[in-house]
């Protein structure tokens, strides 16, 4: 059953599951303004949504989500514009970290950059075996979100997370899983099974309990969550700013 319609995310109800899948499978389902909005909006939705327990968040094709589309970025050209964009991948952020209903991600293909955040912000992270992430912000010369700056040292200590977001190092799933980002491997053909089985295990449980669960572990164990959100608002303008990210850009 499908009753909700983005243009670029396709929503499906499986029971209590509502099953987000990320739609641009031309570009690898890479970030444009279009998708950034159409996630977050269809994220709240599926939070208010009475019947909708989890949520499941994938993508179509080959990649789960490679990253800013390059071919499809317009880039910012004031601090307003360069705002207004960034605050609307952190809604994205508020919308899978801070709604009520767990997020369970099936992770396939490529995962980058903004990809790689939005499979960090999913609290049961399922990747394919050939899936792969990485973080290329560093070396273009702007800044990460998905407030990863709390997340990811949560993860995997400070020292790794110093490496992945400084060094922007290529990961395979079974090394994610080894460092506690992904948090089960499977293999290609049985991802989608998997999560769709994990979804349902969780939609099978109270609600009342999981909601306060995911709130309460997020409030405890990342209790700097908004404020890492704010510096990385602030890090990205600044970036993106700068006439030398233009042309790392244009380069990558």
């Amino acid at each position: 059953m499908s009753d909700f319609t983005y243009d670029t995310v396709l929503s499906e109800r499986r029971g209590a599951v509502r099953i987000l899948t990320l739609n641009r499978p031309e570009r690898l389902n890479a970030m444009n303004r279009q998708l950034i909005d159409d996630l977050a909006r269809a994220v709240d939705d599926a939070n208010a949504e009475e019947v909708c327990r989890v949520i499941l968040l994938t993508g179509a094709g080959k990649a789960f989500c490679a990253g800013d589309d390059r071919k499809d970025h317009v880039h910012p050209e004031s601090e307003a514009e360069a705002r207004d964009l960034v605050e609307a991948i952190q809604r994205c952020t508020v919308a899978l970290v801070q709604g009520e209903a767990p997020v369970v991600g099936a992770i396939n293909g490529w995962a980058v950059g903004g990809g790689f955040e939005w499979a960090i912000n999913c609290d049961f992270p399922i990747w394919a075996e050939s899936a792969r992430g990485f973080f290329p912000e560093v070396s273009l010369n702007v800044f990460v979100t998905g407030a990863v700056t709390a997340i990811l040292p949560t993860l995997v200590g400070m020292t790794k997370a110093r490496e992945m977001l400084f060094f922007g190092e290529r990961y395979g799933a079974a090394e994610l899983a080894e460092m506690g980002v992904a948090w089960r491997v499977v293999p290609d053909d049985a991802l989608m099974t998997e999560a769709i089985a994990v979804a349902e295990r969780l939609a099978e449980l109270p609600p009342l309990a999981v909601r306060s669960m995911k709130r309460v572990l997020n409030l405890a164990g990342l209790p700097d969550l908004t404020r890492a959100m704010d510096l990385e608002i602030e890090a990205t303008v600044a970036g993106f700013l700068d006439p030398e990210t233009t042309r790392r850009v244009r380069d990558f």
